[in-house]
């Protein structure tokens, strides 16, 4: 290697569930360094969510769990020609990926239904522990993508 070792940062916890996942989702949520914006919009959501009468944490783990995908395609050259070879995905980059599709998902909601970003990302967050809606139909594609591709799995290296 050319260059010293990138070390991965540690994201603190944050304030209320002492949770490093939903830490996480907040910083991905956070729009032009405005965290205590995003803060409000993950609590809120969560209150919706504790307002039907379970645990959000636990909820919001089931649906990060329901997301994330375990196999997904990329792009290997061989021989001059660009295969889609099918690879295990590492449980940060499944995290990492769930909480992208969730948020996406989310601002994707009409904003007729649902009147609140914090609406829609619980809304999506239910959805997604029940395997529905857009983030888990995401998941379905990008499994459909690599049971396609098996054939090219030996490329892998």
């Amino acid at each position: 290697m050319r260059h010293k070792k990138i070390t991965k940062r540690i994201t603190n916890p944050d304030t209320i569930y002492d949770s490093v996942t939903v830490a996480k989702l907040i910083n991905y949520i956070m729009k032009s360094g405005k965290k205590t914006v995003a803060q409000n919009q993950v609590y809120e959501a969560f209150d919706i969510l504790s307002k039907k009468g379970e645990d959000p944490i636990k909820i919001f783990e089931k649906a990060i769990q329901n997301v994330g995908p375990k196999v997904e395609v990329k792009a290997r050259r061989v021989g001059g020609a660009n295969y889609q070879v099918p690879v295990e995905v590492k449980q940060e980059r499944r995290m990492s990926l769930a909480l992208r599709w969730i948020i996406e998902a989310a601002s994707k909601r009409s904003n007729k239904e649902y009147h609140t970003f914090s609406e829609k990302l619980s809304s999506e967050i239910m959805d997604a522990t029940q395997n529905l809606g857009e983030a888990v139909k995401k998941r379905e594609v990008a499994l459909k993508q690599a049971e396609a591709n098996k054939a090219f799995s030996s490329f892998r290296w």
